[in-house]
């Protein structure tokens, strides 16, 4: 099967859909990498030109990594609800594109065509899509969802507490749960990440977080970010899991070096619904990245953008409560500067949201790549204006066990007070009878850690 169009008298010949996928997506270094990115603007504007012309029939019958090989395209393919399928399979995929943008089209009518759509059609139409297009297409997608508390209503952003520490010093951990909490920042999840990824360390430290989130009445969920095993292993012994952590991958290779798999994934929750704290039925935190692919050559030569939809494909299966992106996290390798962070971000929240999922963002960089605080605060205004269901919250922006850059407890209010924007219903409540909040807004109080005392 060949593809081919004619610009500026320059004839341009694709040889299969993943070429084209991949050609039509916009620079990045990991695909440069990988040679498999456009050689220039005109090669990349040809295989959009081609791309825009394939019918969703055409990307179905052609997964850029084959049913029979591979774990994430099975679990994709085997969610699909073909009776909606049927009824699109002829649109092209600029045809899908000016469907989502158009001005009347609704949340539940992309939540219900999102159905029928496999990642590389979401992939694809997200190529298709300028800056400007990709928020405003984010801004029609408000997927929800339920753990303790509800993720993704209108008028809501909610954060990441992310208390960590580099020696997973307790004392220092609390003084970070409580300076976030302060903010405003938690009601997505008070998530550490552990130094130790021992059952005892992860037990310790979910068992100290619970504590404190019942001795404050706090409505949010707890987590500890340690491979999905190891936290497994905690919960059959008795320890408080409020929600399950794993990263995630495009391919089944990228999974298997992760040490996940569909098998472990639905054993976690069976898990999760016999024994968690959480009233459910959301109790998945997933997170995910351009890029993760390419550092463990597991990409198949496909493009990252793809793979990184792909992963959302995937995830869906198990409806989390969260997803959270950060693309920019691995570095220069795969997304070089700010500029491709900032472009990543925007395709990677509209290609989560039209997947159905609660979609966070993280506009993270860092200190090797070409970017800084400058394009990280542009990413979070622009995702925030898309609609992201939530942020990290990290003490001054600067990871101390992580080393990146992510944004701040205040980079967290100053974004809902920019967008008017107000925290998780229950957790407002719960600020408000703290003092921290009054009508959407941080009293004097914000920012004392004594409010704990």
């Amino acid at each position: 099967m060949k593809f081919k169009t004619k610009i500026k008298n320059e004839h341009f010949l694709f040889n299969s859909v993943k070429e084209i996928l991949a050609k039509a997506s916009e620079e990045k270094s990991g695909d440069v990498m990988s040679g498999i990115g456009a050689k220039s603007s005109l090669e990349r504007m040809a295989a959009k030109v081609v791309l825009s012309e394939l019918t969703l029939k055409d990307i179905y019958e052609h997964p850029v990594i084959p049913y029979e090989q591979d774990e994430v395209t099975r679990i994709i393919y085997d969610d699909i609800n073909v009776f909606i399928f049927k009824e699109i399979e002829h649109w092209s995929l600029g045809e899908l594109r000016n469907y989502i943008l158009h001005q009347d089209t609704n949340t539940s009518e992309l939540l219900r065509l999102s159905k029928a759509l496999t990642s590389e059609m979401i992939a694809g139409v997200a190529k298709l899509m300028s800056s400007i297009d990709l928020v405003m297409a984010s801004q029609k997608i408000r997927p929800t969802a339920h753990c303790n508390t509800t993720i993704g209503e209108l008028g809501r952003l909610a954060f990441r507490c992310q208390p960590n520490h580099p020696t997973d010093l307790p004392e220092g951990i609390l003084a970070s749960i409580k300076e976030g909490l302060s903010y405003g920042a938690g009601d997505a999840v008070i998530g550490i990440n552990p130094n130790n990824d021992t059952v005892e360390s992860v037990t310790k430290l979910l068992q100290m977080s619970h504590d404190f989130i019942k001795r404050w009445e706090i409505p949010t969920q707890n987590c500890v970010l340690a491979h999905i095993t190891t936290q497994m292993k905690a919960l059959k012994n008795g320890a408080p899991i409020a929600l399950m952590f794993q990263s995630l991958a495009g391919t089944q290779t990228a999974n298997e070096d992760f040490g996940v798999s569909q098998e472990i994934l639905d054993e976690a929750q069976y898990l999760m619904k016999k024994y968690s704290t959480s009233t459910g039925p959301n109790q998945f935190y997933f997170e995910t990245g351009q890029g993760a692919e390419v550092s463990l050559d597991a990409h198949h030569d496909v493009d990252m953008q793809t793979l990184e939809s792909r992963t959302y494909g995937y995830a869906r299966h198990w409806q989390p409560f969260m997803v959270n992106n950060v693309s920019g996290f691995i570095g220069p390798e795969t997304i070089y500067d700010g500029k491709q962070v900032i472009r990543a971000d925007l395709e990677d929240l509209f290609m989560g949201k039209l997947h159905g999922l609660p979609m966070g963002i993280a506009p993270t960089y860092t200190n090797h790549m070409q970017a800084d605080q400058n394009d990280q605060e542009i990413a979070g205004m622009l995702t925030a204006l898309a609609g992201a269901n939530f942020y990290m919250g990290v003490p001054g922006g600067d990871d101390v066990m992580l080393s990146y850059q992510d944004t701040s407890y205040h980079d967290d209010a100053s974004l809902r007070e920019l967008l008017g924007l107000r925290p998780l219903r229950e957790f407002e409540t719960w600020l408000e009878r703290m003092g921290i909040m009054k009508n959407g807004r941080l009293t004097e109080r914000a920012g004392d850690l004594s409010i704990f005392d």
